[in-house]
């Protein structure tokens, strides 16, 4: 049956995505599972959770249809993959496991590089004493966050969690695997009972127990998305732009300019921000770590030259990583030469001198 509608898609799972209909169709089906049309692939179409989309090919009996379009997107979170993000909320614990400055920041720059607003969550705040926690905060307000303290269990900050997400629109949850936010989303929908699990106790990293990208209703027209954890994000942007993902060096260039438009901010003459800033050892990490991204994609991306010759003696390149070559008598001999010694005794003869 030929029957278009359009929709948002609010789950992805292996090939398929559920789209929920802007408008119910025959018997008051509401959400479909559907394909994607191969054209989208050969335009360069991906489709992510948040994407508005145009369905055909519906079979209403089965609930089942095919994505054909995708509608133009205003925002896109890299990772986790989420389309139209009017909101990230950046959840991470005070203990179990141990809040990470450098892991946090590398989530935060991941968030600011949307352009939209950003939430600091501060989970399991009734596992360190209150000392503790107010420092964190006070750290965490120079860096340009006002946090949001809450615990889950004792169900402190859940209701101010709940007025700020229940703006419309879309916002995600992201941060590392164990910091508690499939047991924050459970204390705002009790009705979802999502899987949770403990954080390992010798590692003190986070079990994954959410599996892939899901929207769920937390007050009419706003959406909440529960998002896979994982604890290194990728950092994105050219190392150019890097300072402008920064609240704290957004608010000092706003206030003085440096003496050299490619400022770098790392002391160079005429800079204007200076290093007495609390997170300037961590921007320092995360620029070299995106130079050496930057060259290495030099040396392996398009127009690489001569990408497969050794970059260094003794070195080869596999990939985009260098590795080091085995000396001829500890390498293992290929499946070619040793059919050819099996079938010829003077070749064999001749590896023995």
């Amino acid at each position: 049956m030929a029957d278009g509608r359009t929709g948002l898609v609010v789950a992805l799972q292996a090939n398929y995505c559920w789209v929920e209909l802007d408008e119910p169709g025959p018997g008051d089906c509401r959400r479909l599972l559907c394909t994607r049309r191969t054209r989208l692939s050969k335009t360069g179409q991906t489709i992510c959770v948040g994407d508005r989309v145009q369905v055909d090919g519906i079979d209403w009996a089965a609930a089942r249809g095919a994505v054909a379009q995708r509608l133009p997107r205003h925002s896109l979170l890299q990772r986790p993959a989420v389309a139209n993000v009017s909101r990230v909320v950046v959840v991470v614990s005070l203990a179990e496991p141990p809040l990470d400055p450098d892991q946090l920041t590398r989530f935060l720059i991941t968030a600011e590089a949307t352009g939209q607003p950003v939430l600091l969550v501060l989970s399991k705040a009734d596992r360190l004493p209150q000392e503790i926690v107010a420092l964190w905060c006070g750290r965490l307000r120079c860096w340009g966050y006002e946090p949001l303290v809450t615990s889950a269990q004792r169900g402190l900050g859940l209701e101010q969690l709940r007025a700020e997400l229940g703006r419309p629109g879309i916002a995600v949850l992201c941060g590392p695997s164990g910091v508690g936010k499939s047991s924050l989303l459970n204390g705002l929908r009790p009705d979802l009972q999502l899987r949770v699990a403990a954080v390992s106790g010798r590692l003190q990293r986070g079990r994954h127990t959410t599996r892939h990208v899901e929207l769920f209703a937390v007050a009419p027209g706003a959406l909440l998305a529960d998002t896979p954890g994982f604890n290194r994000p990728q950092l994105p942007g050219d190392p150019a732009a890097l300072a402008l993902l920064f609240p704290e060096l957004r608010q000092r260039l706003g206030e003085a300019r440096c003496l050299y438009a490619d400022c770098l901010h790392l002391g160079e003459p005429g800079c204007a921000v200076g290093s007495d800033w609390d997170r300037y050892g961590l921007y320092s990490r995360c620029l070299a770590d995106l130079q050496e991204e930057q060259a290495g994609f030099r040396r392996t991306g398009p127009g690489a030259i001569d990408a497969g010759r050794d970059d260094e003696a003794g070195l080869r390149r596999r990939g985009d990583r260098l590795e080091p070559r085995l000396a001829p008598a500890w390498r293992q001999p290929s499946r070619r030469r040793q059919r050819q010694r099996l079938s010829s005794p003077d070749l064999a003869d001749s590896d023995h001198p």
